[in-house]
């Protein structure tokens, strides 16, 4: 029998080759999704098969400096849905849909449509009270409603309010950070999400008697920042006071360091916002039309509410920057306190440069110039250190570069590239140039702490849940920027501007404060006559341990100067601190003077006249008698001022000898320029009594001439040295 063909064989010969590579084809396919991409369909696999919800960390809590919460994470509980679990178990969506908005108080449109989704997990609302969770808890027990889940979360919650918003920021609905400290410290903050994973069968159903799987959450770390929530109080009510009273159109800033280390203590800037409701509508705009969301809604609220102007806002330092002129002059020896100077008009490229106040000063010392801020002093100082020298003291002391504070967005200001003669003369005494205030007080800090560039820094140190310190801050020395001899000698040139000088309404009886005034003028399209007034100081002169900073952008009222305005701001803040700080006052001779005690009004009711004046007497306390007022036997039946009330040593009190049928009452006298002394004794003329606030001239009292009061009763004055520039 004859054999196969030899076209036969090769066909078979063709078909056992066809399959061997064909199934060599197939091994090595068995073997790239097994092998090689094995990883990938195991995880597929694993999601088919699985269902997960995230379960949100819990953010770490930022703290001031001694541990009071700034920023916390309260609990709360999220709702979501399966909604393929929802539609292959055939429930009454629409019933659903019906019984959520009501819970949750939402539009039942809006619940409906995210239940239809063909997705495995939909968030329906975020962030809601525990009591509300707990209906839909009680709602989804009692009615067997499968793929609707409740889970723990956390909501970002600032107790505080608006207090210090532009240092710690706020996060969004996913508790990022995304503005302030929440931002910049985010990685440590944020924590790492858990999982709640239940097995599902491959229609996304749950299969039954399976327990769910938790993979816990990593709660986030917590931050100590530098920040003292008490003097941060201070500084954010004198900038609502002053911002108030002086009718300050534009906002205003107020920062307050520690000098020795670059800490801020107190970081403000006006306008503000709450944190808990960064979007909430500005002043000024219909809450019942603000949406909060729009493009035009973000950028109005970032050029206003959350415009930190500590950081991002330039301006013109004006005279505060004579401090930095006169530690470049000092440190160069190209002049002594002692040094003789004039005030008299200096021509610089033809044009012609005056003091403030023109012709007032004539010769004096280069210390006096200082007190007397006069601009001539300061141009012929630089000229005398010449362009190159001058502005390596301005690149010295930092205002060239950002700080590197840490908080975002800092700005640089625009100093003179290639400077002309007039540009150096007008830079003397501030104009011309612009700078930031976070740059202002770090230099101001450097001449207080002896004469070194700190960084300045908001955060203390960063701990873990258990409170182990996992970073800690410490101060970063820039530079050194002059000697200590020349800081020493600037101090006390500065500490002379504020008790003999421009910076009077600054100085606070028992401490010695230094600073300088400053105003400027700043010219832009939108507004004409903006004035920025400022006042830059450290405290106390001689061992400073605090440094503020104040600035009154657009003052609508006259006069608008620093010395006037932004002075007794400062000064009143820095009293503040000090005195919360334990810091002990030392009188001069001067305080002594000026300086009035407050004693409580003790109570002489039911006892005699003589005995009433004994008492009276060992409080430092005038007295006059309505009534009988020769029989000295005479029982006092009532007083002015109410026993307790806090007067000033002399202060007059009113004594009766009978039940007065009615208030005795007395009008009001103008109180306007007096001096303390002078003011005093018109309101004891006329049976009223003084509370002092400042010093100079009388400026202000609580209770306008010519209405009436209660005799014996309180009149707050306010108090301002006049001659200010």
């Amino acid at each position: 029998m004859a054999g196969p063909s030899i076209q036969t064989k090769k066909r078979l010969l063709f078909l056992l080759f066809f399959f061997t590579a064909l199934i060599a084809a197939l091994l090595v396919r068995v073997a790239w999704i097994q092998v090689v991409q094995g990883d990938k369909y195991q995880k597929l696999a694993f999601e088919q098969q699985t269902q997960d919800r995230i379960i949100s960390p819990r953010r770490g809590t930022i703290y001031d400096r001694n541990g009071k919460e700034l920023a916390i994470s309260a609990s709360v509980e999220t709702i979501s849905a399966n909604p393929q679990v929802i539609k292959k178990t055939k429930q009454n969506i629409d019933g659903m849909a019906e019984k959520l908005s009501e819970i949750l108080e939402m539009d039942k449109e809006t619940v409906l449509k995210k239940l239809k989704k063909s997705s495995r997990y939909e968030w329906i609302k975020r962030k809601i009270d525990k009591d509300v969770g707990d209906k839909v808890r009680k709602w989804v027990q009692d009615e067997k409603i499968q793929g609707i889940y409740i889970d723990e979360d956390t909501k970002r919650f600032y107790p505080n309010r608006n207090l210090a918003a532009h240092v710690i920021g706020f996060t969004n609905t996913d508790n990022d950070g995304i503005f302030g400290m929440e931002k910049v410290m985010e990685k440590y903050l944020k924590g790492v999400p858990g999982k709640i994973l239940s097995e599902v069968d491959a229609g996304g159903l749950e299969v039954p008697f399976k327990e769910e799987k938790h993979i816990e959450a990593q709660d986030g770390a917590n931050v100590y920042l530098t920040i003292d929530e008490t003097i941060q109080y201070f500084a954010q009510k004198a900038m609502d006071k002053a911002i108030a009273d002086n009718n300050v159109l534009n906002g205003a800033a107020a920062i307050v360091m520690d000098p020795r280390n670059g800490e801020i203590l107190a970081l403000v800037s006006k306008p503000d916002f709450d944190p808990n409701d960064p979007r909430g509508a500005p002043a000024g705009v219909d809450p019942a039309t603000w949406k909060g969301y729009t493009a035009e809604d973000v950028k109005l609220l970032s050029e206003t509410v959350w415009r930190n102007k500590v950081v991002t806002d330039t301006y013109e330092p004006g005279s505060t920057f004579k401090a930095i002129t006169s530690s470049a002059g000092l440190e160069e020896g190209a002049i002594t306190p002692e040094s003789p100077v004039n005030d008299f008009t200096v021509t610089v490229g033809g044009r012609k440069i005056n003091c403030w106040k023109p012709n007032a000063h004539g010769n004096e010392t280069f210390e006096q110039g200082v007190f007397n801020s006069c601009n001539p002093v300061f141009v012929r100082l630089a000229q005398g250190l010449g362009i190159d020298k001058f502005y390596s003291y301005i690149k010295a002391f930092g205002f060239y570069d950002k700080t590197g504070i840490d908080l975002p967005g800092e700005a640089t200001g625009i100093i003179h590239k290639r400077p002309s003669e007039v540009d150096m003369a007008v830079a003397s005494f501030g104009q011309r140039f612009t700078i930031t205030p976070i740059q202002l007080i770090t230099a101001y800090a450097a001449i207080a702490n002896g004469g070194k560039l700190i960084k300045p820094h908001l955060v203390k140190e960063v701990t873990d849940v258990e409170g182990n310190v996992i970073k800690k801050y410490e101060p970063e020395v820039v530079r050194r920027v002059i000697s200590k001899q020349t800081s020493d000698t600037v101090k006390n040139i500065l500490e002379g501007v504020v008790s003999k000088g421009t910076g009077g309404n600054a100085r606070v009886a028992g401490y010695k404060v230094a600073g300088k005034t400053g105003t400027s003028e700043t010219v832009d399209t939108k507004t004409k006559g903006r004035y920025i007034a400022s006042f830059s100081a450290f405290a106390p002169a001689d061992n400073p341990v605090v440094c503020v900073l104040v600035i009154l952008d657009h003052p609508n009222t006259y006069p608008h100067t620093g010395g006037y305005i932004a002075a007794p701001v400062a000064g009143k803040l820095v009293e503040d601190i000090l005195n919360y700080l334990g810091i002990e006052r030392q009188y001069t001779e001067d305080d002594k003077k000026l300086l009035m005690q407050e004693v409580p009004v003790p109570d002489v009711r039911n006892v005699t006249i003589e005995e009433a004046r004994k008492i009276l007497k060992e409080k430092g306390l005038e007295y006059k008698v309505e009534g009988d007022a020769n029989n000295k036997d005479a029982v006092i039946m009532e007083q002015t001022p109410k026993p307790n009330a806090s007067v000033l040593e002399k202060s007059v009190i009113i004594l009766y000898t009978h039940k007065p049928a009615k208030d005795v009452m007395v009008r009001v006298p103008d109180l306007s320029n007096k001096t303390i002394s002078e003011a005093t004794q018109t309101l004891n003329d006329v049976g009223l009594n003084i509370k002092v606030n400042g010093m100079g001239n009388a400026f202000a009292q609580s209770i306008a001439p010519g209405k009436e009061m209660r005799k014996g009763e309180i009149v707050e004055v306010e108090f301002r040295h006049l001659d200010t520039e």
